[in-house]
C-alpha cells in the first residue's frame, strides 16, 4: 500500500460501526473476513492478534465521538432519552463521520440531517429539531469571531438607508418551542459549561426529573456571546424580524417596515420600542460595520 492507501484503509476500518456488544464486526463492508483484512496491514503483537489490535482503535474511535457528540447535545439527550439518543447518534455518525481536524465540528450537520431522518426522534421530532438548532447555535456563538462594535453614537447617526451588520457570533432563531429554559435546566450543574444568563448549567441525567419537555409556543431567540459566555436572549417577534431583515442586508428603514407589518404593537408605541431595542443591542455590542466598507452605515 501507499501511505495514502494505508491511511484510508485504517480510517475506514476504525470508523466502521461496532457490533451491539461493542466488538468489531467480523466482516468488512464488502463481506470479506475482517481478521484477514486486519492481518493484511497490521502486524500481530505478542499477546494480541492483528484483529484485536485494530479492534482497540475501532472501539476507542466510537467511544470518543459518541462522548463528544453527547457533550455537545445534552439537551437533545435529555429530551429523547438515553436509548433513543444513542441510537440516533450512531446513525448520524455513520452518515457523517468525523472529517475535521477538530471534534468541534462533529455535530455541524445534525440540523440538516435530522429533517431527512425524522424517525430517530419519533414523536418528539419538532422538539428535537428546535433543541438541536439551539445547541448547535451555542457552539457557533461560542467560537465565531467578533468585530469592533458600533456604539450608541454610531447608531444615532444612522438613517433609514443605513445597513447594519450583526456580529458573527449572533445567531437568530425562530423556534416552535421555548427550549431555552429546558436547555438551561440541562446545563445547570455542568461546571465546565460557559452558558449563562438565559442559559445555565445542568445535569442531563436528572433534567427529565427536574422539568417536563416544553409545550409548543412560537419563540424568538438571539444566541450571542458576551464577555466569554454564551447567552440566550428572548426577543419580541417584531424585534426578531427587524434583526433578521438587517442580517440579510436590508436597510434600517426596510427592516423596521417589515418588522411592524401586521404587528399588534400600536403605532404610537413603536418608536419607543425601537429605541429600547437598539439601546440594549448597542450595549451588548451586537452591531458592527460590514467588512465591505462600501456598505452604508
Amino acid at each position: 500500500m501507499t501511505l495514502f492507501e494505508l491511511q484510508r484503509t485504517m480510517s475506514e476500518s476504525v470508523m466502521r460501526r461496532l457490533m451491539p456488544d461493542s466488538g468489531m464486526r467480523q466482516k468488512t463492508a464488502d463481506g470479506k473476513s475482517m481478521r484477514a483484512h486486519a492481518a493484511a496491514f497490521i502486524k500481530p503483537g505478542r499477546e494480541l492478534s492483528s484483529f484485536e489490535r485494530l479492534e482497540i482503535y475501532n472501539r476507542q474511535y466510537w467511544l470518543r465521538v459518541l462522548s463528544v457528540f453527547a457533550d455537545d447535545f445534552p439537551g437533545l439527550r435529555a429530551a429523547l432519552g438515553q436509548t433513543r439518543f444513542d441510537a440516533m447518534a450512531v446513525a448520524y455518525l455513520e452518515d457523517n463521520p468525523s472529517s475535521s481536524y477538530t471534534l468541534r465540528n462533529l455535530g455541524s450537520e445534525l440540523v440538516r440531517w435530522l429533517p431527512k431522518n425524522p424517525k430517530w426522534a419519533g414523536k418528539k421530532y419538532n422538539l428535537a429539531l428546535d433543541i438541536a438548532r439551539l445547541e448547535w447555535s451555542y457552539t457557533e456563538s461560542f467560537d465565531l469571531g467578533e468585530r469592533p462594535p458600533l456604539t450608541r453614537l454610531d447608531l444615532s447617526r444612522c438613517t433609514a438607508d443605513s445597513c447594519l451588520a450583526l456580529q458573527p457570533h449572533v445567531r437568530l432563531l425562530e423556534l416552535s418551542h421555548p427550549v431555552d429554559d429546558f436547555i438551561i435546566a440541562v446545563h445547570r450543574g455542568h461546571r465546565e459549561s460557559g452558558v449563562a444568563s438565559n442559559a445555565a448549567r445542568g445535569n442531563p441525567k436528572t433534567t427529565a426529573q427536574l422539568m417536563s419537555a416544553p409545550k409548543a409556543v412560537s419563540t424568538y431567540l438571539a444566541v450571542h456571546r458576551f464577555e466569554y459566555s454564551v447567552y440566550y436572549k428572548r426577543l419580541e417577534r417584531e424585534a426578531y424580524l427587524a434583526l433578521f431583515a438587517l442580517s440579510t442586508g436590508k436597510t434600517l428603514g426596510d427592516a423596521l417596515t417589515e418588522a411592524f407589518e401586521g404587528s399588534g404593537i400600536p403605532e404610537s408605541e413603536q418608536p419607543q420600542r425601537v429605541q429600547d431595542w437598539f439601546a440594549l443591542w448597542a450595549e451588548l455590542g451586537w452591531f458592527c460595520r460590514y467588512a465591505d466598507s462600501s456598505r452604508k452605515q
